[in-house]
C-alpha cells in the first residue's frame, strides 16, 4: 500500500487542537499552518470555535467531508473511541502522537493491542503512538511539535526518539541539510521502518535513506525488504542498544525487544545497510550520498597544500583498503609544468602551503582526466596566502565543466577562515569534512555500496534431506520431556542432513567396545553416553588418541569409574567408540536463536582461537552460498585455513556447504534454539570436513 497520500494527504484532522499556545496540539496546528499546507485543515476541539480563525469541530463526526490523516492528540484513554469515529469518515491514516501506552507497561500494552486490533477492523493505517508525528518538505506539510522545517532535499530520515528527532531536525536547519521527509516512529504498533523502507524505494524525491533505530520489528521480514532496497538507494542506519545496559533502556523505552547486537551487525551485512556509529557519520555519509556520484572503483587521488594532512589522508586509505591511484605519465607531466620544483607530483599530490586558487585549480584539471583516479580529496589548511573561498570556487567551476562523473570530496580545515568556502561548497552539492579522516572514511563507504550494487545475489539452495527422521526425534525428545538432545540423537539428525561425522558405535560393555575398535581401526575416541550427562569433559567422560587394546581397556574402564564417581544415578547407556580424526583443522559451526530475527549462524576457528581471539563471524540464517563464504573470508584467522609456510590449504568449500546444511536445518525447524557443531574437523582441501561433535537444544 502506497503511503504517498500518508505523506501528502488532501484533508488532515488535528484531533485535540488546542488554543493555548504551550499545548502539543497547538503546536502541530501551528506547524501545520506555517509550513505552507495546501489541504484542508480541520481543527476538533469540543471547547473552541475557532484557532487561527479556523472553524474548530466538536468532534470528528462533525467535520464536513472525507478524512485523509487523523492527528490524534488526546489522552491515551480515549483514542480508541476516536480512531471509531474517524472509521466513519473514510479516514486511511491517522499519527498517534499520544503517550500511555506499552511504553508505560502492562495496561498500556493491553491498550496498544486493543488500538492494533481495531485499527485493522477499521482499515487505518496507525503511525505511533508516543511519537513525533511527520514532515514532508516536497508536500509540504509539518505535521509535528517541532518548529524545524528542514529545507527541501533528497535524504528521508527515520527516528525511532521523538526527542533525539527534534535534535536531528535543529541540527539539520543549522546545517543546511535538506530532508524529503522525516517520520518519527514511536513505538510502531502498525508503520515501521519496513513500510517506509519498502515505500521509499521508488519515491522519486527520497534518494538516500537514514534512519536512527532502537529495534526492528519482522526481523526477517527487515532483511528482506532492505536487501531489496539498498540495491537502488543507500540505507544508512544509526542503531543504539548495543550494550546490555542499551538494550534494556531500549526495552523500557518504547517496549522494542532490542536483540542482539552481534544479530543486528550480521543482518546489516546481508541487507546491505551501511552502519553508522555516531549522528555525525550518518549526515557525513548522507550528504555525500546525496550530493555525490558513487565512485566506479576504489582508486583516488590526494591534492593537498600540506604534508601532514595528506599523509593522515594515505594512513586512512590504507586501514580503509582504499589504493592510491597510480597517475599516469601524461597526468604527471601535465602536472610538472606548473607545480613548483619542491611539490610532489606523485599521489598524493602536495601543491605546498603557498598554493593560490588557481595552482589548485590547475591540479584539479589535469587530475580529474586521469582514468586511473576514481574519487578525488581536496585537502586544504588555511594559511597566510591560502584562498579558501576563491580555491572552492574554482573547485565547483572545474567540477561543472569537466563534463564527467566523478566523486569529489573535500576537507577544508580549520574554523573561521573556511567558513564561507565550507558554506559555498555545501550550496553547490560537494561536502565538506572537518578532517581528512572523514572524508577517507565516507569514500570508504560510498566504495563499499558500490560493491553490494553491483554483487549477484544468489538463491538459497534447498538440499535433498531426509526431514521426517528428524521430526520424528524432535516429537520423541518433547514428549519425553528432553530439550537437550543426547549424543546418538544429535548425530542422526546430522546424518538426516548429510553432514559427515566420525565412524562411531556404541558398545556396553569392553568386549564389543573391542569389537567396534577392529571394525574402525585405532587411533579412536571414547566418550559417554547418557540422556544425563551433556557436558561430558567435565565428568571425565571423554577420552582421545587411544592407539592400542592395552589402552582401550584402561579409558574404558578409567571413564566409567569417573562418571560414576561423580554422577552416580546417571542413567549410562554405553560407551560411543568413535573414529580419531587425524591431520585436520579445528573450527566451529554455531547457533542460537535471536529474538528479532531467529537463528544467527556463527562461525570461526575453534580450539584455543575461539576462546583466546573471539574470530568469528555472524550471519541470520536462511544463508546463500555467497553469505556463507563471506562468512568463511571474514574470520582474520582464515589464512590458517587458506594454507601458510607451506602448510596444504584446507577444504574450505566443504565448510561452506555444511555451513548451509546447517543454516537449512535450523530454518527447517525453528524449534532449534542452540546448536553447536564443535569442533569441526577440516582436512586438507578435497578431503571434506568432519563434525566431531554437536549439540542440540530445542525449546518445548
Amino acid at each position: 500500500m502506497s503511503l504517498r497520500n500518508f505523506f501528502c494527504p488532501s484533508s488532515v484532522a488535528v484531533i485535540g487542537a488546542s488554543r493555548e499556545e504551550e499545548k502539543v496540539g497547538h503546536i502541530i496546528l501551528d506547524n501545520i499552518i506555517n509550513s505552507g499546507y495546501k489541504g484542508k485543515l480541520f481543527p476538533v476541539n469540543p471547547k473552541a470555535d475557532e484557532i487561527h480563525g479556523i472553524k474548530c469541530y466538536p468532534s470528528v463526526l462533525n467535520v464536513p467531508g472525507d478524512i485523509d490523516l487523523a492527528i490524534i492528540v488526546i489522552p491515551a484513554q480515549f483514542v480508541l473511541q476516536v480512531l471509531e469515529e474517524c472509521s466513519k469518515k473514510n479516514t486511511k491514516w491517522s499519527i498517534i502522537i499520544s503517550a500511555g501506552f506499552k511504553e508505560t507497561g502492562i495496561e498500556g500494552a493491553k491498550r496498544e493491542r486493543q488500538l492494533i486490533e481495531k485499527a485493522k477492523d477499521y482499515g487505518i493505517r496507525i503511525l505511533g503512538p508516543n511519537c513525533l508525528g511527520i514532515i514532508d518538505t516536497e508536500c509540504p506539510i509539518n505535521a509535528t511539535f517541532s518548529p524545524n522545517m528542514p529545507p527541501m532535499g533528497k535524504i528521508g530520515f527515520i527516528s525511532q526518539s521523538g526527542a533525539l528527532g527534534t535534535a536531528i531536525l535543529d541540527w539539520a536547519k543549522t546545517n543546511k541539510i535538506g530532508f524529503s521527509k522525516f517520520v518519527s516512529l514511536g513505538n510502531k504498533a502498525d508503520i515501521s521502518e519496513n513500510d517506509l523502507f519498502d515505500d521509499w524505494e521508488n519515491e522519486k524525491d527520497t534518494e538516500v535513506i537514514t534512519a536512527y533505530l532502537e529495534g526492528v520489528k519482522y526481523g526477517r521480514e527487515f532483511i528482506r525488504i532492505s536487501s531489496k532496497v539498498s540495491k537502488k538507494k543507500p540505507i544508512i542506519v544509526i542503531k543504539s542498544g548495543n550494550t546490555d545496559a542499551g538494550a534494556r533502556a531500549v526495552s523500557s523505552h518504547t517496549g522494542t525487544l532490542a536483540g542482539s547486537a552481534k544479530a543486528y551487525e550480521a543482518a546489516f551485512k546481508q541487507a546491505g545497510i551501511i552502519r553508522a556509529n555516531t549522528i555525525r557519520d550518518l549526515f557525513n555519509y548522507a550528504k555525500a550520498f546525496s550530493y555525490q556520484p558513487l565512485p566506479k572503483g576504489k582508486k583516488v587521488a590526494i591534492i593537498t597544500n600540506a604534508g601532514g594532512p595528506g599523509i593522515m589522508a594515505t594512513d586512512e586509505c590504507e586501514k580503509s583498503d582504499i589504493l592510491l591511484a597510480s597517475l599516469k605519465k601524461e597526468t604527471i607531466d601535465g602536472l610538472k609544468e606548473f607545480l613548483p620544483e619542491a611539490a610532489n607530483f606523485y599521489n598524493p599530490i602536495d601543491i605546498l602551503g603557498d598554493a593560490l586558487a588557481d595552482r589548485y585549480k590547475k591540479t584539479l584539471e589535469v587530475v580529474i582526466k586521469d582514468n586511473n583516479v576514481n574519487a578525488i580529496v581536496m585537502l586544504l589548511t588555511p594559511q597566510a596566502m591560502t584562498q579558501p573561498l576563491k580555491t572552492a570556487r574554482a573547485i565547483v567551476e572545474v567540477m561543472e565543466n569537466s563534463g564527467k562523473s566523478i566523486t569529489v570530496l573535500t576537507s577544508f580545515m580549520g574554523g573561521s577562515e573556511v567558513e564561507k568556502a565550507v558554506k559555498f561548497l555545501a550550496e553547490k552539492n560537494i561536502p565538506n569534512f572537518d578532517i581528512p579522516e572523514e572524508a577517507i572514511d565516507t569514500l570508504k563507504v560510498m566504495m563499499e555500496h558500490t560493491d553490494w550494487k553491483s554483487r549477484r545475489s544468489f538463491p538459497i539452495e534447498d538440499f535433498n534431506v531426509d526431514k521426517g527422521r528428524v521430526k520424528k526425534i524432535f516429537y520423541q525428545c518433547q514428549s519425553e520431556g528432553r530439550l537437550e538432545l543426547g549424543e546418538m540423537e544429535a548425530r542422526e539428525i546430522l546424518e538426516a542432513y548429510d553432514i559427515r561425522m566420525p565412524k562411531a558405535e556404541l558398545a556396553c560393555d569392553i568386549d564389543e567396545a573391542k569389537e567396534i575398535a577392529g571394525r574402525i581401526g585405532y587411533p579412536l575416541v571414547l566418550k559417554i553416553v547418557s540422556p544425563n550427562i551433556l557436558h561430558k569433559t567435565d565428568v571425565g567422560g571423554v577420552k582421545i588418541g587411544i592407539d592400542n587394546e592395552k589402552e582401550l581397556e584402561e579409558n574404558y574402564d578409567e571413564i566409567l569409574f569417573h562418571v560414576k564417581r561423580y554422577m552416580p544415578d546417571a542413567n549410562i547407556r554405553g560407551i560411543l567408540v568413535q573414529e580419531f580424526i587425524k591431520d585436520k583443522k579445528e573450527t566451529i559451526i554455531g547457533m542460537s536463536e535471536d529474538p528479532q530475527f531467529g537463528p544467527m549462524i556463527m562461525f570461526g576457528l575453534g580450539g584455543i582461537y575461539i576462546e583466546a581471539l573471539k574470530d568469528v563471524s555472524f550471519r541470520i540464517a536462511p544463508l546463500s552460498r555467497q553469505v556463507a563464504r563471506e562468512m568463511v573470508e571474514e574470520i582474520k584467522t582464515i589464512k590458517l585455513l587458506k594454507g601458510i609456510r607451506g602448510e596444504d590449504p584446507s577444504d574450505i568449500d566443504s565448510i561452506i556447504e555444511i555451513i548451509l546444511r546447517a543454516s537449512q536445518l535450523v530454518t527447517d525447524f525453528p524449534e532449534i534454539i542452540e546448536m553447536d557443531i564443535n569442533p569441526l574437523f577440516v582436512k586438507k582441501q578435497g578431503e571434506g570436513s568432519i563434525a566431531g561433535d554437536v549439540r542440540i537444544r530445542i525449546g518445548g
